[in-house]
């Protein structure tokens, strides 16, 4: 069983606070840029055991009278259509979903900003789309030359021309569908609005990796360098807060190579900067929360090596030119680490070298491992999944749950009239076959109910799984990767 190293009530009770008095430095305005997911922060929650993936709803929610939500959104990620990875969606779909996703847990959406805009006829479209629906918008233009031409930016002529964002609280909360969207110039732009009318008003990030009191090579900061490999984001020392207060703290090289014109930009709008150094511009006090150490490292280890298998089959996938895989082995090798410390890895391959076919293993949280593999009726993966359930439930591994005739009849659904040409049934149809048969048999119910119990647990499979079993293990929760290779020696695999 995965040990707790994350104390989640302390981290939303000292977050809200910390806020709060962010929030009175600046005389009651600030301007929160909220970097990575608000919802559903589930690379936090492996890394940090403990971590409750919406503890960053909940601290809002402790502060929801006084906050209000601004979305930002490119106007040229709406033009290209631009899609969430994790989810599939467009940018401009996933602003929907927030507002709806904001609303329904009961904080205020004031408005959404479309940035770099200059007239694209989707982006035109989509604002008429969500002022038709009663949620006001608001245009930010393209600032030529940001962000270096410091004269420019700070007139009439740079943030000037964006159009003022009307709020009503304390506290405004600047977030974004993804990366690109323009979140620190929104926030910019209104500092310079709000000086031009005499309020007073501050900025503050809120972005949770990399945790500056942690060492620069700690397991949870270098999971984070795994996790965005892609976007070639480095760890690295503070040296604005070391040169200002002689401590060492930990920040990422984006933040770092952009505070000096960030602070010049702060002295062109109030004369002075409020900040010495990147890190004194965040409010993430996850560091002070981490209760067991040796349990957060190992999380981290196993998290890398997660992303190490991501990276490898996106290769074998087309999807990646082997950059980033190479930057997580580094990773990998500068904390001693590999695949075959995935227990899961050793167990799947062992099951396929046996069987001479494909083979999915997943461990229980008694540290069990169980494994299926392939058959006439049955996936691995969907094998596997039966077999998990059963050992939880405590049912007999060999007790048919499901009649073999029941399944041959999907077969012969999915083959002859549905036109496919697997005739073996995936996880989500194992499922909802298994849940039928509950009805008459109480076993199957019991197996169910176990579904649960799977969430957090590590799988591995010995090829690539379809789309439908990946996605199928996310909804559960259970933490699967893949060998780089496919089942079939053929071209299109979709």
């Amino acid at each position: 069983m995965t040990r707790i190293g994350f104390d989640n009530e302390k981290y939303v009770k000292l977050q809200s606070q910390n806020i709060r008095d962010r929030i009175s430095q600046f005389g009651g305005k600030l301007y929160l840029e909220f970097g990575g997911k608000l919802f559903d922060d589930y690379h936090a929650s492996r890394v940090l055991p403990g971590f409750e993936p919406d503890s960053k709803v909940k601290m809002l929610l402790e502060m929801k009278d006084d906050a209000e939500i601004v979305i930002v959104l490119s106007a040229d990620d709406i033009e290209r259509a631009k899609r969430r990875g994790d989810l599939g969606i467009t940018y401009d779909e996933d602003t929907l979903r927030l507002i709806d996703a904001f609303r329904g847990i009961g904080l205020y959406i004031g408005s959404v900003v479309i940035t770099h805009f200059r007239g694209q006829s989707a982006a035109e479209k989509f604002m008429k789309r969500l002022e038709s629906l009663g949620v006001r918008v608001y245009r930010h233009y393209i600032i030529p030359d940001y962000p270096s031409n410091i004269s420019l930016i700070v007139s009439e002529e740079g943030f000037g021309r964006n159009e003022y964002i009307e709020t009503s609280r304390g506290l405004v909360v600047i977030t974004a569908p993804g990366p690109g969207s323009g979140k620190l110039a929104t926030c910019l732009s209104q500092l310079y609005h709000e000086h031009k009318r005499g309020i007073d008003a501050g900025y503050a990030k809120f972005e949770t990796f990399p945790i500056w009191n942690l060492p620069l090579k700690h397991p949870v900061n270098m999971a984070y360098e795994a996790a965005t490999a892609d976007l070639d984001d480095v760890n690295m020392i503070d040296p604005f807060h070391l040169e200002a207060y002689g401590k060492t703290t930990i920040n990422y090289n984006r933040d770092v190579e952009g505070f000096p014109v960030l602070e010049a930009i702060f002295r062109q709008i109030y004369g002075e900067s409020p900040y010495k150094s990147p890190t004194d511009m965040g409010v993430n006090m996850a560091g002070y929360c981490i209760t067991d150490d040796e349990a957060c490292c190992e999380a981290s280890k196993q998290e890398i090596i997660r992303r190490w298998y991501e990276a490898a089959c996106s290769v074998r996938e087309g999807l990646s030119d082997g950059s980033e895989q190479r930057k997580i082995e580094l990773l990998l090798a500068s904390i001693g680490a590999g695949p075959e410390d995935r227990p899961v890895v050793g167990a799947a391959l062992a099951r396929a070298e046996e069987t001479g076919g494909p083979c999915v293993a997943i461990e229980l949280p008694n540290g069990q491992i169980v494994t299926g593999k392939t058959t006439s009726l049955l996936g691995a993966a969907s094998a596997c999944l039966m077999n998990a359930l059963k050992a939880l439930a405590g049912i007999d591994k060999k007790l048919l749950l499901i009649t073999p005739s029941i399944i041959e009849q999907i077969q012969h659904l999915k083959v002859e009239h549905l036109g496919n040409h697997n005739p073996r049934m995936h996880t989500d149809e194992l499922l909802i076959t298994l849940a039928i048969c509950a009805v008459t048999n109480p076993i199957a119910g019991r197996a169910i109910e176990e579904l649960s119990s799977l969430r957090g647990c590590e799988a591995h499979s010995s090829v690539i799984l379809s789309h439908v079993d990946i996605e199928l293990f996310k909804k559960i929760g259970v933490n699967i990767t893949f060998e780089p290779r496919y089942q079939a020696k053929k071209l299109y695999h979709k």
